[in-house]
Formats: structure tokens, sequence, C-alpha cells
């Protein structure tokens, strides 16, 4: 199979990119499957250029960087969107050879065969709208722009019968059916890779990084990782730590997002001297390894990979209703689901109650990393592999 895979970048820093990179490494080793990467940047994962020398180690996986540019981000993604599709059609009048399918994860171009839906633009856009997060004007002017141009990409794409969709969480399955009438969803969920994400390997660095950090032993350390901090439930969590001022917590917040709105929200609720701000990193374990609770209490997350890696690496995760991956744990036994992510008083009592219960957290911590051996990027692959061909033979037919 020839099959041509678009997404602006693909690394192992964020959740959708780091599973587009699993899935695709375990389709160019385990499958018949030469996958033809067009991406802006690629970075954590084995591939080649073209014009490079094929070698065991990237035998079928293929790079055509893709040109960016600069400027405001819905340009950016204009540009994308058109460039992209501009160095499939020169590959194709180069080499003479059609792909037999393109596989993108989300909107990445009107012609998809299959997609990957690992996030609804119509759901942020509804968050967004009722939003009071602090942010700036010309921020939410842009965003409110933006995502405008990307739910009428989701309605013309998401409708069309002819491409075919797997959502990653039943939740996201739901979403596809009430916004799209889109009945015939695949659900393929996210998963972990626990030869990474282990307790041995959070215990064999956590008084390392704890140093690093400056983290004390007596600390409680939060930790929420993500790029969007509202939706990731950031601000509920400041207001939770805000109500238990008597103990010993820390908050550590990782990823890409604007700081000083969030910076401010701590100070006016005190607690901004228990936070610590830090920019994504493919060393995503120096997180959990410094960290004694993953807090994620999500408006909206489709799947929500840093609760499995969190759960696999021994760490007892708060997560929410809303957020997929509720749907493949058990509340209150290896992990802990809030019904509502937004009241903060729920989650300063969980918290507490966490805190005051070391054994407990030991407990739950324990079931979590059982629980997230059952989710392997091998099951992911096949599964995937399984909708290539489904969706091959379809197109074939017409």
């Amino acid at each position: 199979m020839l099959l041509a895979v678009v997404s602006p970048f693909v690394d192992r820093r964020h959740g959708t990119e780091r599973a587009l990179a699993e899935v695709l490494e375990r389709l160019a080793r385990d499958y018949p499957c030469q996958v033809h990467l067009f991406a802006q940047q690629v970075t954590d994962l084995n591939f080649r250029t073209l014009n490079e020398p094929n070698s065991a180690a990237t035998a079928r996986v293929i790079w055509h960087p893709v040109p960016s540019s600069s400027g405001p981000h819905i340009l950016r993604f204009i540009a994308w969107f058109f460039r992209n599709r501009r160095e499939r059609q020169k590959f194709i009048r180069r080499s003479g050879l059609p792909f037999d399918l393109v596989l993108s994860p989300g909107i990445n171009c009107s012609d998809a065969d299959v997609i990957i839906v690992h996030a609804l633009f119509h759901r942020l856009r509804e968050l967004s709208a009722n939003s009071s997060a602090p942010a700036g004007i010309l921020r939410n002017l842009h965003r409110k722009i933006y995502y405008r141009l990307l739910t009428g990409l989701e309605t013309r794409i998401y409708r069309n019968p002819q491409t075919s969709l797997a959502a990653v969480s039943p939740r996201t399955k739901a979403d596809l059916a009430h916004y799209f009438q889109r009945q015939d969803v695949s659900v393929i969920p996210n998963a972990v890779d626990t030869a990474i994400f282990s307790v041995e390997a959070r215990l064999a660095r956590r008084a390392e990084m704890r140093r690093h950090f400056d983290f004390t032993d007596h600390d409680v350390v939060l930790l929420l990782i993500g790029n969007d901090w509202t939706v990731k439930g950031l601000p509920t969590l400041l207001q939770a730590m805000a109500l238990l001022p008597q103990l010993p917590m820390r908050l550590l917040v990782a990823g890409s997002d604007t700081v000083e709105p969030f910076r401010k929200l701590a100070a006016t609720l005190q607690v901004a001297d228990r936070c610590r701000w830090e920019p994504p990193s493919p060393d995503v374990m120096r997180f959990y390894a410094s960290a004694d609770v993953y807090v994620s209490p999500s408006l909206e997350d489709s799947f929500g990979m840093p609760v499995a890696e969190a759960m696999a690496s021994g760490l007892p995760a708060i997560t929410s209703a809303l957020a997929g991956i509720s749907a493949f744990v058990d509340n209150n036994v290896n992990a802990y689901v809030l019904p509502d992510p937004q009241d903060a008083r729920a989650l300063a009592a969980l918290l507490n109650t966490i805190y005051a219960d070391i054994a407990l957290r030991q407990q739950v911590g324990s079931a979590a990393a059982r629980k997230a051996r059952e989710w392997t990027w091998d099951n992911a692959a096949a599964q995937l592999w399984q909708l290539l061909n489904a969706a091959m033979a379809r197109k074939s037919a017409r």
C-alpha cells in the first residue's frame, strides 16, 4: 500500500502528534505499507527524505518537507492546507505513482480517504464562546476567526460519506454522530508505550527531577500537561488549590500556551508562588517523574494521552467525564473521574483525600499502571491497518 500521510508536524511532544508517530512507525515496520509523510517538521521519528539512501531503520517512512510560512496561525494554516496538496501532486507527477490512500489526523486536507479524529473544533468553538477564562482581546478574536474556518472545514469534510472516519474514543464517536450525522465511525483508542512510561522509569528519575524543579520531599506535586490550558481545566485546578492553602501542594504545568493570563489568575487566587510553568519537552517522563498526582479536569478532550502516560507511570490521575479516556478507566479504582470539570470544590475535596492518604495514592497508582498495560500501540496500528484496507476496498469499488 502506498500511503500519503498529511500532518503539519510529527513529534513526541504533543498528544495527537505522538499518537501519529507511534502508529506510523508500526505501519512501516510491521505491514506492507510504504508511508509518504507530508509535513512541515518531523522529529523523534525514524524517517528518510526522498533523495536519501534507504536503510533498515527507515525503510518505508519517507518525509516530503512542506514549506512553512510565518504570520498569524490562521494564515499559516491556510498556506499549509494548500501547500501539502501541491507537494503531493508534484510527487505524483514526478514518480507516476498515485497514492492508494491519503490519511490525515484531523482536517489537514480536503481529499483525505481516512481521517483519525482527535479533536472536534465544533466542541472547542462552543467552549471558547462560553469561556470566561483569561485571554487577550486579540487572542480571542484570532481564535474566533480560526475556529469559524475550521468548523466550516469539518462540516464539509466529515459529512462526506466517502471519507472513512476513526475516533479515538466513544465520546468523540458520539460527537461525530451529533454534529455530522455519521453513524459509521470506527473507534481506535490511543495507547501508551509502557517501555518508556513505567513505574520503574518514573521512580528511577524521581529524586533527580524533583531537585531539578526545586520540589522538596514534603511537597505534593500536581502535574498538568497540555497545549490549551483552559480546555485542560487549569483555571479549575488553580481555584481548587486556592481552597487548600494549608496543604504543601505545588503545581507543575507543562505545554504550549500563553503563560501570562494564567500567571495573573494564579496571583489573584494567591497560589502563584506554588506554580511552575514549563515548555513542552520530548522527554515527557521528566515531568511525570517529578509529580505525585496528575490532574486534568478537562472541559473537552477527545482522549487524554497524558492521563494514560501518567497512569502507566504509576501516578494516580484525575480526569473528567468530558475526557474520552474516562470511558476506558474505572472511577475510584485506577483513576478518578470528575463528573463536573468546573466544580473546584469537588476537585479540592478529592485532592485533600488523596493528600491525606498515602496508601490510597499508592494503591490507585499501582492499579493505574496495570490498567495502562492493556493499551498498546501495536493494537492501535493493527486496527488502523484494518480500517485502511477497508477504505481501499471501498475506494476501488467506487
